[in-house]
Formats: C-alpha cells, sequence, structure tokens
C-alpha cells in the first residue's frame, strides 16, 4: 500500500510540474502610448500598482474577467482583465499574476496600457474603459501555412465566424460572451477548423456583436490559422484544437453505480485492482498532456515568428523575383497605353500576369546608385510588411540596370484625385473621409511602431495614398521610405526628400527626421480632406496665406467647423469634424514633441472620451521659402505619386534624386 501511496505522490508532482510550467502565459503584444505619463512616486503610480494587485488577487474568479477602480478624482484608474473563456480558475490566475507584473515593466510610466497574452488580456487606463467598445489598438497574427482551395475556405471560415460572433454575442445575462465552433471543413477531407470568439464581460450583447463583427470583418486570410485581437473582443480561427473542448464541451450524463461493484468493505482486497487501472490511466494522461503540451509550444513558435510581421511568412529572394521578359509580355513592353503615371522616381504601368492577375509595375530611374543585393535585401525586408492599409509590394525585377518594383494593382485612383478635383469630391462623403483618415492613421502606426521594421515614409501626402474598390485607403511609396533599426528612432540627412507643403519644419530646414515628421505630413493631409484644397496651393482668404494658418484662424475664432468643404455640410458629425480639425493643429505643432505619435492619434480618432490637448500655434513652414524655387508638382494618376522635390539643404536648388 505504501508504494503504491508513494507512486501516486510522484505521479502528482509530475503533473503539477507541468502544469505549473504551463502557466506561464504566452506573450502576444502590448501597447502602452507615451502622450501622457506619470512621475515616479506619485499618486497615480500608487493607485495603479494597487489596481493591478487587486486584479492579481482576484485573478481566480470563476467567470474570468474582473474590472475595478483604484484611487478618485484626476489620479483615478481603471483596470480589468479577461481570460480565455476555456481556461481554467488556475491557468487564469497565473497568467493575471504575470501580467500584473509583466505590464508595469513593459509599460512602467504610461498612464494607459493594454497587454495581450494566448491566455488573457490585462488592461488599465487613466479614464474610464468599462462598458465601452475599443477597438484600438488592434492587432493580427496569421498562421504560415496557406490554405488550399482558398474560395471555399473563406466561405467556410465566414459561415462559422458568424456562428460564433452570434452565440458569443447572445450569451445569457451574467454568462461568459465566449464561444467556440468546430466543424468538419468541407473544403478538404483532411482538415478540422476551430473557431473562437469572445468579449468582454462588461459590453452589452449590441456592443460585443459590433465588436467581434469588426474583428471578423478584418481577421488575416489566406491561411490556414489567423487571429485578431483588440482591448474590447478578439477572434482566433485554425484547423487544429488550440482551445481546450473538454471544458467548452457540455458534460457527459452521470453514470449510474454498477450492481456489482465492490464495497468499502473489501477495500482490501481491491487496492491491487486500484492500482492496475489507475496507474495506466495516469500514465496515458501525462502523455496526452506532453503531446498537447508539445503542439502548444509549436503553434505558439510559428505564431511568434509572423507577430512582429503582421502577415505572411515570405523570407527569400527567389520567392519574390520577376523574370524580366515576363513584366516586358504583362505591361505590353511598357506601353504608353498601360502607363499609369510618372513620378520623381521611375514611370508605372498596370500589367496583367499569366494567371490574370493585374499588377502595378514601377520602373525605377536608372542610376539609381543602390547596388544590386543592397536592393535585393531592401525589397525583401519590404515585402514583409503586410496590411491592409498599405499597399502590397509582390516582388522585384533585377536586370542589367533595370530595377523594377512589382505591386498590387488598386483600381481607383489616389485620394487626390477625389479630394482636390472640384467635379469628384462629392463622391467622397464626410463618413468615408473619416474611415479613410483613420485608415491612413492605422497604416502609419503599422509602418511606425507595429513592423518588424521601423519605417518612416518622409512623402506621405495625398497623391501617395491609393483608394481600393471600396474607398479603403493604401499607402503607397513607403517602400524605399528610410528604414530604421528596432531602437533607432531619428536620423538626419543633407538630401531631404518628399514635397513641398507637406514637410515638417526640422525636415526641411535642417535635414532631420523622425516619425514625428510623418506626423506633421499627417496633420497637413488631415486638414487637407477636410477642406478639399492643397496646403500649397491655398488662395489667400480671411488674410490667411497658407491653409494651416487658415485652419489656425478658425479654430481660434470657435469656428473650427467651417474648415469643411462647403460639399459635405448637409450631412457631417460635427464632433469628428471638430476632432480632426484639433487633430490635425496638433500634429503640425512646430515642436516635434508636441506632436502627438502615431499610435496616440489612433486612439484619439477611436475614443470620442478622451480629451485632446490644446493646440499651439503651429509651425509655417510655407512663410520661409523663396518664391518660384520649390514649386509644388502633382500627378493624378490611378497607380503613381505625384512628384517628390528633393533640394540640398545648403541652398534651394532641385538636386539629383536620393533614392529610397
Amino acid at each position: 500500500m505504501g508504494m503504491f501511496k508513494a507512486l501516486i505522490t510522484l505521479l502528482l508532482v509530475i503533473v503539477i510540474s507541468l502544469l505549473g510550467e504551463a502557466q506561464q502565459p504566452n506573450y502576444l503584444y502590448h501597447v502602452c502610448p507615451n502622450n501622457t505619463t506619470f512621475s515616479g512616486n506619485s499618486t497615480y503610480q500608487a493607485n495603479r500598482d494597487s489596481l493591478l494587485s487587486s486584479l492579481s488577487s482576484n485573478g481566480s474568479r470563476a467567470n474570468g474577467f474582473y474590472n475595478t477602480t483604484s484611487g478618485g478624482g484626476a489620479d483615478k484608474v481603471y483596470g480589468l482583465f479577461l481570460c480565455r473563456g476555456d481556461l481554467s480558475t488556475t491557468v487564469c490566475q497565473g497568467c493575471v499574476t504575470f501580467a500584473a507584473d509583466d505590464i508595469s515593466r513593459r509599460c512602467p510610466v504610461e498612464t494607459t496600457a493594454v497587454v495581450w497574452y494566448d491566455e488573457c488580456l490585462l488592461r488599465y487606463s487613466n479614464y474610464s474603459i468599462f462598458s465601452r467598445v475599443v477597438e484600438a489598438p488592434t492587432f493580427a497574427l496569421a498562421n504560415s501555412q496557406n490554405a488550399t482551395d482558398l474560395d471555399r475556405f473563406n466561405r467556410q471560415l465566414q459561415a462559422v465566424m458568424n456562428e460564433t460572433e452570434t452565440e458569443a454575442a447572445n450569451a445569457s445575462p451574467g454568462a461568459k460572451k465566449f464561444a467556440t465552433r468546430k466543424v468538419e471543413a468541407n473544403f478538404s477531407s483532411a482538415l478540422n477548423l476551430y473557431t473562437l470568439g469572445q468579449c468582454t464581460r462588461d459590453l452589452s450583447s449590441t456592443d460585443c456583436d459590433n465588436c467581434l463583427r469588426f474583428v471578423i470583418s478584418n481577421l488575416p486570410r489566406g491561411s490556414q490559422g489567423g487571429r485578431r485581437l483588440t482591448p474590447s473582443c478578439n477572434v482566433i480561427y485554425e484547423t487544429y484544437p488550440f482551445y481546450n473542448q473538454t471544458a467548452v464541451a457540455p458534460p457527459p450524463p452521470a453514470t449510474p453505480p454498477h450492481p456489482g461493484s465492490v464495497s468499502g468493505r473489501n477495500g482490501r482486497r481491491t487496492w491491487p485492482i486500484t492500482v492496475a487501472i489507475v496507474v495506466p490511466i495516469t500514465v496515458i494522461m501525462l502523455l496526452l498532456f506532453s503531446v498537447c503540451c508539445l503542439l502548444k509550444r509549436r503553434a505558439k513558435k510559428k505564431y511568434n515568428s509572423l507577430q512582429e510581421e503582421n502577415g505572411y511568412d515570405i523570407t527569400t529572394v527567389d520567392s519574390l523575383q520577376y523574370d524580366f521578359t515576363i513584366i516586358e509580355a504583362a505591361t505590353d513592353r511598357f506601353s504608353d497605353a498601360n502607363k499609369l503615371g510618372e513620378g520623381g522616381f521611375g514611370e508605372v504601368y498596370k500589367g496583367v500576369l499569366p494567371n490574370k492577375q493585374e499588377i502595378a509595375v514601377k520602373r525605377l530611374s536608372r542610376g539609381s546608385g543602390k547596388g544590386a543585393e543592397e536592393f535585393k535585401n531592401e525589397v525583401v525586408l519590404v515585402a514583409k510588411l503586410q496590411h491592409r492599409k498599405l499597399v502590397r509590394l509582390l516582388g522585384f525585377c533585377l536586370e542589367g540596370e533595370e530595377k523594377i518594383l512589382v505591386y498590387e494593382y488598386v483600381p481607383n485612383k489616389s485620394l487626390d484625385y477625389f479630394v482636390f478635383d472640384p467635379s469628384k469630391q462629392g463622391e467622397l462623403d464626410w463618413s468615408r473621409r473619416y474611415k479613410i483618415i483613420g485608415g491612413i492613421a492605422r497604416g502609419i502606426l503599422y509602418l511606425h511602431q507595429d513592423s518588424r521594421l521601423r519605417i518612416i515614409h518622409r512623402d506621405l501626402k495625398a497623391s501617395n495614398v491609393l483608394l481600393d474598390g471600396e474607398m479603403n485607403p493604401k499607402i503607397s511609396d513607403f517602400g524605399m521610405a528610410r528604414i530604421f533599426g528596432v531602437d533607432q528612432t531619428q536620423g538626419t540627412t543633407r538630401r531631404v526628400v518628399g514635397t513641398y507643403g507637406y514637410m515638417s519644419p526640422e525636415y526641411a530646414m535642417q535635414g532631420q527626421f523622425s516619425g514625428k515628421s510623418d506626423v506633421y505630413s499627417f496633420g497637413v493631409l488631415v486638414i487637407e480632406i477636410l477642406s478639399g484644397q492643397r496646403n500649397s496651393n491655398f488662395y489667400q482668404t480671411e488674410g490667411a496665406e497658407d491653409l494651416i494658418s487658415y485652419a489656425w484662424k478658425l479654430w481660434k475664432d470657435e469656428r473650427p467647423q467651417e474648415l469643411l468643404n462647403p460639399l459635405l455640410r448637409d450631412n457631417y458629425s460635427r464632433n469628428e469634424v471638430v476632432r480632426c480639425v484639433q487633430l490635425g493643429l496638433l500634429c503640425v505643432q512646430g515642436d516635434p514633441a508636441n506632436r502627438p505619435t502615431m499610435a496616440t492619434v489612433v486612439l484619439m480618432l477611436n475614443s470620442y472620451s478622451d480629451t485632446l490637448a490644446v493646440p499651439a500655434k503651429p509651425a509655417f513652414v510655407l512663410h520661409s521659402r523663396t518664391d518660384g524655387m520649390m514649386p509644388y508638382k502633382g500627378l493624378e494618376s490611378d497607380q503613381s505619386t505625384s512628384q517628390s522635390m528633393p533640394w540640398t539643404i545648403n541652398d534651394a536648388s532641385i538636386t539629383e534624386l536620393d533614392p529610397r
């Protein structure tokens, strides 16, 4: 009997050890904008620490969700956690305890933060985050294995996701807003489809439904698995069982005792039978558990390798290189009939590949100065940037002096065609314009922060934003922009490239560029989208010499809504317009430190409760120009950018292009 007890004790120790190892959560992502911070040993820090301690203490709640506050007044902190609905209270407690410590390490002085793991999310803020749908920040992960029979797979996925969404959103009051689905996939007899959807429990059914619809519509497609996470809800799909099926399955009916069961008085005779039954079952369970842990770790590694890319696994030069004869045939030997436009970096043509895929071909100007290997390496890096708000770089062609970039074809014209053309301005109503502004912000945020590279665009403008068939924005010409190292945040150049009217003062005058340079350009672009007028071609109105100074005058006079194009004033949201004017003016502040980051911009566009800073008088770069020396040159085209005008900072003469 003693040997049996020792064996059972040993097995329990092994199980507990394995469980303890499995409880360490798998980190996915975190966001803590640095626009507002608190000082060390402040009241807010004490309240934040108290809140995190409270969240950690409540991690074992059976419903896997808890929200609370700490402190009061201006130093009040709001926080919550949400554990995945299929996990035990033990795993939830472990994740929340780890997260409470981890988030204070990753975000030591930020007043707002959110962190995601496979097992839970935890967030806190200096404003109320309860019972509100928050769709930003958001990020996606995609499985590196592509799906076969893509159309049928996507149809099946959409149908299953819709069912998951409905069940999670319509959970009974007090229940977890959580649902899973497992279906036999009809696109392949060898694959099943597993889905999961979940909202924070403080959301109403309607809000949960809206949040899940948003994340489902923005899921990465084309692979055998993917997920989209926000602070309020998340969805996951895979072709393997990634969640605990036992925990979500209905409990089996109780089995009545067998008439021939052995009574307690025969215990002395039954313990060998017990050993014979328990030991094999325990060993089998341990083996199964070990296999599950192994599979789970492999799945985590697969996602971790894609996490920074937010897209597909493109790693080799060979997979991206096109033969020159293919490009020639696709463009009908670069015929004028297929020419979409011409910019400072070369000509752009529409092409059709043998598989009927439409492409945009940018034939770079010769003598760019980049070596072949440098060009290849840069293209491979840029091709890894996969975001629905960026024009996708499909590959390249390199033959002799020919350097060609191959992009996805975007059917509608560039944004400037619709914003500045009086005959087309009415095609973009206010709701579409507001959606475009938000989309551009998310695309730039991805370049600055969420991709594996740090990209400074340096030429963000209306003609470098293309519109797809549904008028969704896609940022172009980021491909050969300045690529930073992971830890690099700013740089200096003696060759300034960009477009007059969009450049920040520190970049135009001193060659200093950073993410805040793009923020300045974004601010100009927002004001142009609102007004329908070019900053660099503005006719004096009410004494203002340029569009930015006109926007500032309207803001000072408490008439910001008058900046909106008169064609749009019959149907618009005043709050959204005023917020965009205020945000635009904040982005064009003279001191880069006073401009918000793109993470803050995205947050402000998605949160009406956040209070924006009051802008000061913005920088008016146009006042310092030498008339006639730096003219704006635009080209309205399907797929090209307007011509970029670089010049040497020592004088105002136009120089040769500094290839990006």
